[in-house]
């Protein structure tokens, strides 16, 4: 199962690397390596959350989330997505803004670089995103769960989560306090817009996936096998939570490379196509189940990884700490699940033992 799974993503791997190696020679093959695994690093949280919404969807839905998605995700997310931004910005063309990525301006000049213009929108971009993961965050941890990982915390955060709308409420805050302490002068209005965009983005996201399913008020997440208008929905909502995933990958390639093809080739290619097949190895491997605390752990990553795009707003966290704290959750969680399946195990055979 393993190479049927991940056999696309190398060989979409090894076409990618010879194509940079091609487009720029060797350092343009290290740098689209590079990139490739910066982008893996930094997105498995991505692909546990991704599985999670996954496994409840039709196999139509599933297909055209890992067929149209992909495709959203390398070309939307890794090479227009940055486009985009310096073409709104900066109020360039769009071919203006491709040219300025392919062929920066020499320095001295006074031109700003496609860098530097995509650099400054970083404040808007990491509002967006860190209010769209900490409503998920939040509506996760405020939920009463009958297992829980960190259950010195968790239980009392379901608690007081039965509060109506304590999400939104405690997103809402974190964003004034962002805008007020984290943005400059000059950005304070543009982060504070660009949160409750995010923040209603998510809201609608969600109310739309779960709208067709009455019986289920836990949110996209929880919604069983979803077919139809839920499953687009369940689809739209995955396309959105990988769009605010990629925002720490795009802005961080910057700090290793500003070419966009490269960019593409590492962040889309090998990256995208990695956590893709990552995701459905999850799905078809059942490790959700079969390790329980890996969900709750993908979660925790991703209230780490919007408090740090907020925290970004003002300070410059590197993109090493952001992707190192995903590990550790995620690595603790599954170690933690491993000990309970063990544990359970070992009780298992001991009321055996006592039953003969």
């Amino acid at each position: 199962m393993v190479v049927r799974v991940f056999g696309i993503s190398i060989v979409v791997t090894i076409v990618s690397l010879i194509v940079a190696f091609l487009y720029g020679g060797p350092e343009a093959l290290i740098l689209c390596a590079i990139l490739g695994i910066l982008e893996v690093s930094l997105s498995f949280d991505n692909a546990v959350i991704n599985a999670t919404v996954l496994r409840r969807m039709s196999e139509f839905w599933q297909k055209i989330f890992l067929t149209i998605g992909i495709i959203i995700a390398v070309f939307g997310m890794r090479l227009v997505f940055p486009l985009v931004i310096v073409w709104v910005t900066a109020g360039l063309t769009p071919v203006r803004a491709f040219d300025l990525a392919l062929n920066p301006p020499p320095e001295g000049s006074g031109q700003q670089s496609y860098e530097q213009l995509l650099t400054d929108a970083h404040p808007s971009i990491a509002a967006f995103g860190g209010m769209f993961l900490l409503m998920l965050f939040l509506n996760f941890i405020f939920e009463d769960r009958e297992i829980t990982w960190l259950s010195w915390l968790e239980k009392p955060l379901a608690k007081i989560g039965k509060l109506d709308q304590l999400s939104v409420v405690v997103a809402g805050i974190a964003l004034v306090l962002a805008a007020e302490f984290g943005a400059a002068d000059d950005d304070r209005s543009t982060v504070l817009l660009s949160g409750i965009l995010g923040l209603i983005t998510y809201i609608a996201v969600d109310g739309l996936g779960s709208m067709f399913h009455p019986e289920d008020h836990t949110g996209p997440s929880d919604v069983a096998v979803a077919t139809g208008k839920a499953g687009f929905f369940l689809f739209l909502y995955l396309e959105v939570l990988d769009a605010s995933f990629s925002f720490d990958g795009v802005i961080g390639a910057f700090a290793i490379t500003a070419d966009p093809i490269i960019i593409a080739l590492g962040l889309g290619f090998i990256g995208a196509m990695f956590v893709r097949s990552i995701t459905v190895y999850l799905v078809r491997k059942g490790t959700l189940s079969e390790y329980v605390y890996l969900e709750h752990g993908a979660h925790w990553a991703i209230g780490a990884l919007a408090a740090i795009l907020l925290v970004s707003i003002g300070i410059h966290v590197n993109e090493i700490i952001t992707g190192l704290v995903g590990v550790v959750l995620i690595g603790a969680a599954w170690i933690t699940s491993v000990m309970r399946n063990r544990k359970a195990a070992a009780e298992e055979v001991s009321l055996d033992k006592v039953d003969v």
